[in-house]
């Protein structure tokens, strides 16, 4: 298996989290209220910015390659089959990402020295980002 290093997968993720980091940026510029609250605007694009991460994330990742993982030629699979994991199995690898997180983020810099080159969650789930 040709695994994906640790460069290519955090731009990947950059790829994938910009359009939801400008979403939610227009959304707090437009939809704040003089007061200081959030208006319509705001939950409107919160909710475009939801709705792109569950496609982007979820379906599309589910189906092998989110955006970012197409623009860096990556693929997410499962390791024993080799398939794509399906939307709710990628939800699951987003939530085990908490793992990675919770130990002062170390679980994200795994793919540096393992072998496989998988995060903690990559490890939980059984998933692998291959080259494409």
């Amino acid at each position: 298996m040709n695994y994906a290093g640790w460069f290519p997968r955090v731009l990947a993720s950059l790829v994938d989290y910009i359009p939801y980091a400008i979403l939610l940026g227009i959304g707090s510029a437009l939809g704040r209220n003089d007061d200081g609250t959030f208006g319509v605007l705001y939950w409107i694009f919160l909710l475009l910015g939801l709705a792109y991460l569950v496609y982007n994330r979820y379906i599309l990742g589910g189906q092998g390659q989110s955006i970012g993982k197409k623009v860096l030629g990556l693929r997410l699979i499962k390791e024993e089959t080799g398939q794509p994991l399906g939307a709710g199995l990628a939800f699951v690898r987003d939530v085990a990402h908490l793992v990675d997180l919770i130990i002062c983020g170390i679980g994200f810099l795994f793919p540096l020295w393992d072998a496989k080159k998988q995060t903690i969650a990559d490890k939980l789930i059984k998933t692998l980002v291959v080259k494409a």
